[in-house]
């Protein structure tokens, strides 16, 4: 039996839950930054409020581990190295322990 689109998602679900999630959240702390230079920090806006709100809990433990003469703007693509870092690790994980997707090459024709 062929493996379809749908059967690559369904045998790799846990590796593609996590790499999606780490994935929007690096996303959205680089939308975060780029949007900082738009708005002002207290900016009543509902979109810039949403980008706290969902970037603030990772910011935290970023804010405590980088140095304090790093400017709080420049935090969000900091927590988005970290988020890709993270990314990495999970990947190298799930791959040694061998349940990270595997490209196979085609059967030809």
């Amino acid at each position: 039996m062929a493996q379809g689109a749908g059967d690559i998602w369904w045998s790799y679900w846990y590796f593609h839950l996590g790499n999606y999630a780490l994935a929007a959240l690096m996303y959205t702390m680089l939308g975060r930054f780029a949007l900082g230079f738009l708005v002002a920090p207290d900016s009543p806006n509902y979109i810039w409020r949403w980008f706290c709100r969902l970037t603030d809990p990772i910011l935290r433990p970023v804010a405590f581990i980088t140095p304090a003469f790093v400017a709080p703007r420049y935090l969000p693509p900091i927590a988005a190295y970290w988020l890709a870092l993270a990314r990495l690790a999970f990947y190298l994980l799930v791959w040694n322990l061998g349940l990270a997707p595997t490209l196979n090459p085609g059967g030809g024709g």
